[in-house]
C-alpha cells in the first residue's frame, strides 16, 4: 500500500466532533457527561438496563502473530460499518495498557482508516482509570505491610502466605520478583514480594466484572491476602480498606465515552490482557452500550482460546451476558505464519500455505462452534493478499459450514466493513446462536481445567507441579472451588509452549502455579513459564515515541 499515512497521521488528520454531539446520537443528555475537555467523558451508571435490548457482537481471533492481526481494528471497522447501513451501533472497548504502548505494539485504538479518537489521549493516559486501579491495588499493599509492621492493629498475618502483589502499567521484567523491607526495623518487614502489571491485577478484574459501586465494594473487600500463623485466612475486608480503595476507584468505575474516525460513539473502559487475565471491557460499558444502542461490537483480547473463553467462562457466567453473533478476524499471513512459511515468505501468494495454515482458524472456528455458536469468519484484507487465496478460504470455511468475509476497514473504514455487517446482522436474524457454556460452576478446579485444556486448546492431559498441587488443596480447602477459572498461557499456540504453531496435538500443559482472584470469582492456573509481569523486547517502541515542541506526538500506532 504505497504512501499509506501512518495510524497516528490519520488520528491527527482527523476532525474531531465535539463529545456531545457523539452522545446525542445515542440520546445521552448533556447533564449525564461528566468532561474530560471537548472529545472524552464519562457517563454515569444509571444508564446501564439491568436487561438491555441490544444485541451483542463479540469480536475474536484466531491464534495472533507477531504480525498483528488487527482485531480491534475489525471491530471498530463493524462497528462503522454497521452505523453505514443504517443501524444504531457502538464500539465497547478496552482501553490501552502503557506497557504494550511502550513495548511491543505502540498503541491500541484501531489501525488505519478504522480507529478510536483523540488517538494519543486513548494510548497515553486517557481518564487516569489504569492510575486509580494501580493507586487502589497498592494502597492494599501499604495497608498490608502497615499491618506487618503494626504489633498493636496486627492481624497476625503470616509474611510467608501474602499472595498479594503490587502493581504496575508498564513493562519491567525486573519486578517480578523483588524483597522489600531492605535496611533494618523502620523500613518494614523483610520479605519476598513482586509486580503483576497493572492490566493483571485483580483490582482491575473487580472493576470489568462489578455492576455498581455496592458490587465493587463487595468484591475488593473479598480479595484474599493470606493467612494468619494459625492458619486463618485473611481478606481485604479484615484490613478494613475497602472503603478507601473504593473512593480511589470512584471515576474509574464509570465507563468513557469517545468516537470512532467516522464521529460514531465508542464507548472504551477496563483494559485486562487475554493472556493474563480475563481480556474483556467492563460488564458495566457492555451493558450501558446494549441500553444505548442496537448493536453493540466488543471484543476479547489475543485467540479465540483465551479471550473467547474468558469471554463466555467468565463474563457471561458472572453478568447473565450472551452473545448474539460472533466473528473470528483472520489474516492471510497468519495463516501462513500457522503453515511454517518465513516472514520473509509471508508477502508472496501460496494459496497451498492458505491450506496447510487452516488448521488454526479451524480450530478456534470449531471452539466457537463448541459453545452453540456459528461464527462468521472476517477476513482483515492486506495489499499483498490475492483472490485466489481469499477463494481457497472461503472454500475452507463454507466446509466448516462458516461463512467468511474480507473487511477493508483498515483502507476504507466502514464502507469497507458493510458486507461484513450485513452478513453479521443476518447471523443476528436468523438466532445462529445457542450459548451454552462447557464447564458449570459446580464442577471442580480440575475439571475445568481440564475441559478447556482439552476442549479448548486440544492437549492430552494436564500436568500440575507440586506447587500447584499444595495450591489447590488449599484452594479447595478455602472454599473456591467453585469458581471460574481463568487460564494463563502464551498467546502465539494452543499449547503452553509458544513454539508450537498451527493446530498442535499430542501434548500436554502443565500448570507451574495458582494466583487466587477470590473479589473476581476466578482462579488462576499459570501455565508453562508464562509471567503476569511481561518485559520489554529488545527495542522497544518507547525508543520511537517523540513529542515536539508545538506538543505534537509521532511514534504511536
Amino acid at each position: 500500500m504505497p504512501n499509506f499515512p501512518s495510524d497516528i497521521e490519520i488520528a491527527q488528520s482527523a476532525t474531531l466532533t465535539h463529545i456531545k454531539e457523539i452522545a446525542q446520537k445515542i440520546n445521552i443528555s448533556n447533564d449525564d457527561l461528566e468532561y474530560y475537555g471537548k472529545y472524552k467523558a464519562k457517563l454515569p451508571l444509571h444508564l446501564q438496563s439491568e436487561n438491555p435490548k441490544g444485541k451483542l457482537i463479540l469480536v475474536t481471533a484466531m491464534s495472533p502473530t507477531k504480525y498483528g492481526e488487527g482485531k480491534t481494528t475489525m471491530s471498530i471497522g463493524l462497528a462503522d460499518g454497521l452505523n453505514c447501513i443504517n443501524k444504531k451501533a457502538i464500539a465497547v472497548l478496552r482501553e490501552p495498557s502503557l506497557g504494550p504502548v511502550f513495548g511491543m505494539k505502540g498503541g491500541a485504538a484501531g489501525g488505519g482508516y478504522a480507529q478510536v479518537i483523540p488517538m494519543e489521549d486513548i494510548n497515553l493516559h486517557f481518564t487516569g482509570d489504569f492510575s486509580a486501579i494501580e493507586k487502589a491495588n497498592n494502597l492494599l499493599s501499604a495497608v498490608i505491610d502497615n499491618n506487618l509492621q503494626n504489633p498493636v492493629h496486627s492481624l497476625g498475618l503470616d509474611p510467608r502466605t501474602i499472595a498479594w502483589k503490587r502493581v504496575m502499567d508498564m513493562n519491567d521484567r525486573s519486578l517480578r520478583q523483588v524483597i522489600i523491607g531492605v535496611g533494618g526495623k523502620a523500613n518494614g518487614v523483610l520479605r519476598e514480594e513482586g509486580f503483576n502489571i497493572t492490566p493483571a491485577s485483580e483490582v482491575m478484574a473487580i472493576l470489568c466484572l462489578s455492576k455498581d459501586m455496592e458490587d465493587l465494594k463487595r468484591r475488593l473487600g473479598s480479595i484474599f491476602i493470606g493467612k494468619t500463623f494459625d492458619g486463618k485466612p485473611i481478606f481485604a475486608r479484615d484490613l478494613k480498606v475497602v472503603g478507601a480503595m473504593a473512593v480511589l476507584l470512584k471515576e474509574a468505575l464509570k465507563p468513557n465515552l469517545v468516537q470512532t474516525l467516522e464521529g460514531n460513539p465508542a464507548i472504551l473502559h477496563g483494559g485486562p490482557f487475554a493472556s493474563i487475565a480475563q481480556g474483556t471491557n467492563t460488564v458495566i460499558a457492555t451493558k450501558t452500550g446494549l441500553s444505548l444502542g442496537d448493536y453493540v461490537v466488543t471484543e476479547a483480547g489475543f485467540g479465540a482460546d483465551l479471550g473467547a473463553e474468558k469471554f463466555f467462562h467468565i463474563k457471561c457466567a458472572q453478568s447473565g451476558l450472551k452473545p448474539d453473533a460472533v466473528v473470528v478476524v483472520a489474516t492471510l499471513r497468519a495463516l501462513k505464519h500457522h503453515a511454517g512459511m518465513s516472514e520473509y515468505e509471508l508477502k508472496y501468494p501460496k494459496v497451498s500455505a492458505i491450506e496447510n495454515g487452516f488448521c488454526n482458524l479451524e480450530k478456534h472456528i470449531e471452539n466457537i462452534q463448541q459453545f452453540g455458536i456459528n461464527p462468521v469468519v472476517c477476513i482483515n484484507e492486506f495489499p499483498e493478499d490475492t483472490e485466489e487465496e481469499y477463494a481457497k478460504l472461503r472454500e475452507l470455511c463454507l466446509a466448516k459450514g462458516v461463512v467468511a468475509v474480507v473487511s477493508k476497514a483498515f483502507a476504507q473504514g466502514g464502507k469497507g466493513a458493510t458486507e461484513l455487517a450485513e452478513i453479521v446482522v443476518e447471523a443476528i436474524d436468523k438466532k445462529t446462536t445457542d450459548f451454552v457454556p462447557l464447564y458449570q460452576k459446580s464442577d471442580n478446579i480440575e475439571h475445568k481445567i481440564k475441559t478447556i485444556a482439552t476442549k479448548i486448546y486440544g492437549a492430552t492431559t494436564v500436568d500440575l507441579s507440586p506447587k500447584a498441587k499444595t495450591q489447590l488443596k488449599m484452594i479447595n480447602d478455602l472454599g473456591f472451588n467453585e469458581f471460574s477459572v481463568c487460564m494463563a498461557k502464551t498467546p502465539a499456540s494452543f499449547s503452553d509452549n509458544e513454539k508450537l504453531i498451527g493446530r498442535p496435538t499430542n501434548f500436554d500443559v502443565t500448570v507451574r502455579e495458582f494466583e487466587i482472584a477470590s473479589g473476581a470469582g476466578f482462579i488462576v492456573p499459570l501455565l508453562g513459564d508464562v509471567m503476569r509481569m511481561p518485559g520489554l523486547p529488545s527495542v522497544p517502541n518507547a525508543e520511537r515515541i517523540d513529542i515536539d515542541n508545538g506538543g505534537k506526538i509521532i511514534g504511536l500506532s
